[in-house]
C-alpha cells in the first residue's frame, strides 16, 4: 500500500464502478463510487479523497468540468481520466487543466493500478522537497522572477500548477525576458529537482553536430568519431532537458526529437540499439511556430507534441511596476559583485523617470546589463542619467540620420551579407573578450549569447580568448 488511502471513482457505467471498486478495494484503497460529476463533487465536498478516478462523458457535470472545479479548490488532489471516446484532444485538455494521468476504455485495471502508484510516489517527493526546503530555510526558485505586476504574477501560478506533473511545457516570449528561469523554476519545484537540469540552446550548435549533442554518438559513427558520447538526454535522465530556441532545430533532429515523445526512447548516432530514459522536456522559442509550421520548417506532429501547456513570459514593457523593483535589485547585486568603495545607494529621479519611459526591447537582460554599467561608471553614491547607456537617455536617430554600423562597400561584388555578418561577429567577440579580459563566461553575456555558442564561435574564427584579454 502507497501514500494514497482513498480513492473516489466517478461513471455512469456500473460495470465499471464495480470493477474498480472491486479490484482497488483487494489493493487495500478505500473505495468509493458515484455515478455522475455532480455527485463526485459533493462527495469530495463531504470528505478528504487522495485521488479521484473520472470519466470525460458523464450526465449532469462532465468530466473535465469537475476536474476544473475540484482543482480550483483542492489543488493537491490527484485526478485519473478515463474515456471510451478517447481523443488525443481531450487528454491534451485533461492533462492541461491538471489531471495527472489519461486511461482510455477499455484499460486493464492493472493499467490504473500502475498510474496511481506513480502519482503516489510524484505525491510523497513533492512533500519531500517541500519539507527539505522549509528545514533548509531554501527560497522558492520564483524569486529569481521578481515582480509585482499582473502578467508575472498570473506567471508564477502557471509555474506552480504544471511543475508537479511531466506534462511538457512550451515557454514563449521575446529574447531577454527570462524564459531559461520560468524552465529552472518549473525544475526546482518539481519531483525530479534533485536530479540534472540540463540545458542546451538549439540555435547555438551547428546543424551537423546537433543530434549528436543530443542523443550521442557511437565510436567510429563518423570521421571524428573515436569515443562514444552521452547525449544530453542521457545526462538529463531523471531530470528535466530545456531546449532552448526550438524553433532553430533542424528537421533530422526534429524527427528523432519526435521519436522521443512517442516511444520515450532515443538512439544515439551510428548506433543499432535504442535507450529508454525518463526526461521531461521544458521547450523555448521567441519565434511563432505556428508560421514556422505553416512553412513547412516545423514539423506538425513535433509542434503539437511540445505545446501541451504554454507559458508566455511578458514583455518589460508590459510589467512597468516592476522596472525599478528589478533594477534595485540589479543595482543591490551589482555593488556586491563589482566590489565597490562606495555602495551606489539608488537612482536619481531623472534615471528613475528614464528607466520607466525606455520601451527595454531587450527586456530584462538589457535592464539587467544597463544596471551593471551604470554601477561601474557612477561617479556618486546615485546613478544619473549619463551613467545609463546612450539608446536610454539620448533621443533615438532617424532612420536617415543612423550611421551604417560598418562601411558599405562600392562594389557590387564584395557585397556578401553573410560575410558581413562574420566580420561583425568577429569584431563584437573580440571586443567582449577585450572587455572581460579573455572570461569566457563573462564575454559570452555581455555578447547576449550562451556560453556554448561563443566558444564554437572562438573555434571557427580562430580566436584566442587568453591573448584577446591582455590586448587594452
Amino acid at each position: 500500500m502507497g501514500t494514497f488511502r482513498s480513492i473516489l471513482i466517478a461513471d455512469d457505467e456500473p460495470s465499471i464502478r464495480h470493477v474498480l471498486s472491486l479490484f482497488l478495494t483487494e489493493r487495500g484503497y478505500e473505495v468509493r463510487a458515484v455515478s455522475d460529476g455532480t455527485e463526485a463533487l459533493q462527495e469530495l465536498a463531504g470528505r478528504h479523497y487522495d485521488a479521484v478516478v473520472s470519466d470525460v462523458r458523464m450526465p449532469k457535470l462532465d468530466g473535465l468540468m469537475v476536474l476544473r472545479q475540484a482543482l480550483a479548490q483542492w489543488p493537491e488532489l490527484t485526478f485519473v481520466m478515463m474515456s471510451a471516446y478517447g481523443t488525443e484532444d481531450r487528454a491534451l485538455e485533461a492533462i492541461t487543466l491538471g489531471a495527472y494521468g489519461y486511461v482510455h476504455k477499455p484499460f486493464k485495471p492493472e493499467e490504473l493500478e500502475i498510474i496511481l502508484r506513480k502519482a503516489e510516489e510524484r505525491q510523497r517527493l513533492v512533500k519531500e522537497n517541500r519539507r527539505l526546503k522549509e528545514t533548509r530555510g531554501g527560497t522558492s526558485p520564483l524569486k529569481g522572477m521578481l515582480g509585482t505586476s499582473e502578467g508575472i504574477q498570473e506567471l508564477h501560478k502557471q509555474i506552480i500548477k504544471v511543475a508537479p506533473v511531466t506534462t511538457t511545457v512550451l515557454v514563449t516570449g521575446e529574447s531577454g525576458t527570462g524564459k531559461e528561469l520560468v524552465a529552472l523554476a518549473i525544475h526546482e519545484l518539481s519531483p525530479r529537482a534533485a536530479m540534472p537540469f540540463v540545458t542546451v540552446n538549439c540555435g547555438a550548435i551547428p546543424a551537423g553536430l546537433i543530434e549528436s549533442e543530443l542523443f550521442g554518438h557511437a565510436r567510429g559513427a563518423f570521421t571524428d568519431a573515436r569515443t562514444a558520447k552521452r547525449g544530453l538526454f542521457t545526462e538529463a535522465d531523471g531530470g528535466t532537458l530545456f531546449l532552448d530556441e526550438i524553433g532553430e532545430l533542424p528537421q533530422p533532429a526534429q524527427v528523432k526529437l519526435l521519436r522521443f515523445f512517442q516511444e520515450g526512447e532515443v538512439r544515439p548516432v551510428g548506433e543499432t540499439k535504442s535507450e529508454k530514459l525518463d526526461v521531461r522536456v521544458v521547450a523555448a522559442t521567441l519565434r511563432d511556430l505556428g508560421k514556422l509550421v505553416e512553412r513547412g520548417q516545423f514539423r506538425e506532429d513535433l509542434y503539437y507534441r511540445l505545446n501541451v501547456v504554454n507559458l508566455q513570459v511578458p514583455p518589460l514593457r508590459d510589467r512597468g511596476e516592476d522596472i525599478l523593483l528589478l533594477a534595485r535589485h540589479f543595482l543591490s547585486r551589482f555593488n556586491r559583485e563589482l566590489n565597490r568603495e562606495k555602495p551606489v545607494a539608488g537612482f536619481s529621479p531623472d534615471a528613475e523617470s528614464m528607466l520607466l519611459s525606455y520601451r527595454w526591447p531587450g527586456n530584462v537582460r538589457e535592464l539587467e546589463n544597463a544596471v551593471e554599467r551604470a554601477v561601474l561608471l557612477a561617479e556618486s553614491d546615485q546613478v544619473v542619467p549619463q551613467n545609463l547607456p546612450d539608446r536610454i537617455w539620448s533621443p533615438p536617430s532617424t532612420s536617415s540620420e543612423r550611421e551604417p554600423l560598418m562601411p558599405v562597400p562600392t562594389d557590387s561584388s564584395q557585397l556578401s551579407l553573410k560575410r558581413a555578418i562574420r566580420e561583425i561577429e568577429e569584431t563584437y567577440i573580440r571586443a567582449a573578450l577585450r572587455r572581460t579580459k579573455g572570461n569566457r563566461t563573462r564575454a559570452a553575456e555581455v555578447l547576449e549569447i550562451s556560453h556554448r555558442a561563443l566558444l564554437y564561435k572562438i573555434k571557427e574564427y580562430g580566436i584566442d580568448p587568453d591573448a584577446e584579454g591582455e590586448r587594452n
